[in-house]
């Protein structure tokens, strides 16, 4: 787990990053991809690439999930052409987190995002490469994705 220590006294309000998301990459042709991923490395994906699901270490009853994603190379999602991939970092406290992000200068790309799988925003670390940051709503993913998971 990563904390942006330093940036705000109270621990316990501190938004964290807790772990990947998901890596996005682009690619000629998505379909094929994920089909070639299947094939070769046995990843069940559907049209959003291959989701891996795992259990939480501090509550194991409780599931999360990772993505890798593939999107078409011509995609602007990603912010600038250049850039080939995006991270997704999974976060607690996104408020509190962008807040923090701010203050401390980062260029907060949007407002956050509302969905009923979790919350999202996009920020840009020092050389100007999209990042993308979620704070999951697990059970609602999970039921929105069903039993087409890569198990770890």
């Amino acid at each position: 787990m990563f904390m942006f220590v330093g940036l705000n006294s109270n621990l316990n309000k501190m938004g964290k990053i807790t772990g990947i998301g998901g890596v996005f990459f682009k690619c000629k042709n998505p379909a094929g991809m994920r089909t070639w991923y299947q094939q070769h490395l046995g990843l069940n994906s559907d049209e959003y690439g291959a989701n891996f699901q795992w259990r939480k270490d501090e509550n194991p009853q409780e599931k999360g999930y990772t993505l890798l994603s593939m999107f078409d190379e011509n995609t602007d999602y990603f912010g600038e052409n250049r850039q080939t991939y995006m991270i997704n970092f999974r976060v607690e406290n996104m408020e509190s987190l962008v807040e923090e992000l701010k203050a401390s200068g980062v260029t907060v790309l949007d407002e956050i995002a509302q969905y009923e799988y979790g919350k999202f925003v996009h920020i840009a670390d020092a050389e100007g490469n999209k990042i993308e940051l979620w704070e999951p709503a697990d059970d609602e993913y999970g039921k929105m994705i069903g039993d087409n998971v890569n198990r770890t």
